[in-house]
């Protein structure tokens, strides 16, 4: 079995520590999902694991063999190259033969008549064959495809960011290493792109360790995640909604530890007040320990919920209105004669394949890109909070405290109270020691939290998000997904993510190209259901009305299994709703044995089923009964 093991590895930037002696393995077949704050170190273990990074101390234990393939969030490409040659990029031979064989088919393409270019292709061919080449190149062409990448000649540098990314996730699936390492892989694909993504690591034989914001995506790819966590890192088995749970448990049991320490603390503060003269080895000892449990109890206050429950300017009954809308750039048209009437209270989510113009779309709204023809009306006391892919006002020679303060120095709550810049950093898991560093050593997604908090502290009442998940932690989503779901304005968001979607948005706009916008009112995964839907429906009730026809004045009677079932139903359900009492018991002790309490929640979740079930069948054999 090959694996990789990480040993008391630790790592320090600046007088920041990420992370402090961590322990691991990775085998064949794990599926690790690795979560925290950010600016926690995800990206920084990740790239250690790959290599690119070195410890302060600790190891990387591999075999010679053991091969490891990574995807940055941010890939370096080569701009002069083609898409193909950036994706067999490398000096393995095999890469090598690839690359002369489609840069020759290239140029023959070019000079067909070329009889110097189709002998050098021909022995190509040559070395394709004796390497068993072919496959790779049509595997390569294969994902490409699958990722939205159609033109294999066009130059990286020719590419968009998003583009660019997908090139760099068909460079390292192709390899096929033994762990592949994946950072963000889901940032600019689209649900066609994911779900074909999950598919194809659901086949992949090696192990994956990544890094995704994306958590449909986590829970059907993982079969354990590690969490970052105060320096530490917690394991837990099963995918992410086995880690919520677990991860409850033992918030609840540390909880119950904080409140204990709290109270030693209580005690260890009244007698330091009392003027202890530590002038013996017990005494000494005793301040020892109340400077320990101070430490202690500071660590865990700064890793506080995050809690964004701002005030909002009033809203009137007018928000936007487009009349006739039409917007190209070129020959791609973005809009044509389009109609939309957004109202207080809306939760609309724009979605649609790369580059039919959502952003557009919502830029048209912000006011920072004008119509080509018809109207767009604003009301008069619509206040826009416009999170944008970009930083855009971000000076980041600036320290993080001045840069909120030029919004506001104190802003009003939900409530009526009011808080300062200082204590919403705090809120927004800043914790007091860092107010003062310039945003430039802020990680990518600490950068993000710290814009979206800005805009937020605007008391905005119409959010326009584009891409609001790239770059943000699970954490601040969730809670962001809170606050948006009490937010009393208007919430208009581009998103890919398919969870967000389902939690934020009540009905979508759906950007087909070529100036066509549908409508639907629901969520995302209702949608992607009634499409799916869509093309069974005819083809279903012509198949039950022809394999299941009804007699309705034939009677029915208990066959003799069925009558068996019935003598036994009773029995079978009154003994699942007991197991059922037991594990609840049960899972009250487990103490923060997780193994045991994801045991007890997959056999919960097994009986509930069986219980449903149970009684469903209790339903249709009592009706029979009854009419018998």
């Amino acid at each position: 079995m090959k694996m990789i093991s990480i040993e008391n590895v630790s790592k320090t930037y600046g007088e920041k520590q990420l992370f402090d002696e961590l322990s691991f393995t990775i085998s064949d077949k794990d599926r690790v999902g690795l979560i925290g704050v950010n600016g926690t170190g995800k990206s920084s273990l990740l790239k250690i694991i790959a290599g690119i990074d070195f410890t302060d101390s600790g190891e990387v234990i591999k075999g010679k063999d053991y091969t490891i393939s990574y995807l940055s969030q941010n890939p370096e490409l080569l701009a002069e190259l083609s898409v193909l040659d950036q994706v067999f990029e490398g000096e393995a031979p095999i890469f090598v033969i690839l690359r002369q064989y489609e840069q020759t088919l290239s140029l023959l393409t070019k000079n067909p008549d070329d009889q110097h270019l189709q002998e050098t292709l021909f022995g190509h061919q040559k070395k394709m064959d004796a390497h068993n080449a072919w496959d790779l190149s049509t595997s390569a062409k294969t994902i490409l495809t699958k990722l939205g990448i159609d033109d294999f000649t066009r130059k990286v540098g020719e590419l968009s960011g998003g583009q660019k990314k997908r090139v760099a996730l068909a460079q390292v699936l192709i390899k096929k290493p033994d762990l592949l390492i994946l950072d963000e892989p889901t940032n600019h694909l689209d649900y066609d792109s994911v779900k074909w993504l999950e598919d194809y690591l659901g086949r992949y034989n090696g192990a994956l360790l990544l890094v995704t914001h994306d958590r449909y995506f986590l829970d059907r790819v993982t079969n354990r995640i590690f969490e970052l966590d105060g320096g530490r890192l917690f394991s837990y088995k099963g995918n992410y909604a086995a880690f919520l749970e677990a991860k409850a448990i033992r918030e609840e049991n540390e909880a119950a530890t904080l409140e204990k320490r709290k109270n030693l603390f209580r005690r260890e503060l009244e007698w330091i007040r009392r003027g202890a003269k530590a002038r013996t080895t017990k005494q000494k000892a005793r301040i020892q320990r109340f400077d320990q449990l101070d430490e202690q109890l500071s660590s865990v206050q700064s890793v506080d919920k995050l809690d964004i429950s701002l005030g909002g300017s009033r809203l009137g009954k007018q928000v936007f209105e487009l009349k006739d809308a039409t917007k190209s750039y070129g020959d791609r048209i973005i809009l044509s004669g389009f109609d939309l009437l957004v109202k207080p209270g809306d939760r609309i989510g724009i979605i649609g394949r790369n580059g039919t113009g959502k952003s557009t779309l919502l830029n048209l709204l912000a006011g920072t890109t004008e119509l080509d023809s018809g109207l767009l009306d604003i009301g008069q006391t619509v206040k826009v909070a416009y999170y944008t892919q970009e930083n855009e006002d971000m000076d980041e020679s600036k320290r993080m405290i001045e840069y909120l303060k030029e919004t506001a120095q104190v802003i009003e709550t939900s409530d009526g109270k009011t808080i300062s810049a200082a204590q919403m950093l705090e809120r927004f898991l800043f914790p007091m020691n860092t107010h003062g560093t310039p945003i430039r050593k802020l990680s990518g997604g600490e950068k993000r939290r710290l814009y979206l908090l800005k805009l937020l502290m605007e008391a905005p009442n119409v959010l326009l998000l584009d891409e609001p998940t790239n770059d943000l932690d699970t954490q601040t989503l969730t809670i962001l997904e809170d606050y948006l779901d009490d937010f009393p304005g208007v919430v208009l968001t581009v998103s890919h993510d398919r969870y967000f979607l389902d939690k934020v948005a009540r009905q979508l706009l759906i950007m087909e190209g070529q100036g066509r916008v549908a409508s639907f009112y629901g969520n995302y995964s209702e949608f992607l259901e009634k499409e799916t839907e869509k093309p069974l429906l005819k083809e279903t009730a012509v198949e039950e009305q022809i394999t299941n026809p009804i007699d309705k004045t034939k009677k029915k009677r208990l066959t003799f299994k069925e009558k068996k079932e019935w003598e036994e139903i009773d029995g079978n359900i009154e003994a699942a709703e007991k197991r059922l009492n037991e594990i609840a018991a049960e899972m009250a002790t487990t103490g923060s044995d997780f193994e045991k309490a994801h045991t007890l929640t997959q056999e919960e979740a097994e009986l509930n089923e069986r219980l449903e079930h149970l009684i469903e069948r209790w339903s249709y054999l009592s009706e029979i009964v009854e009419n018998e």
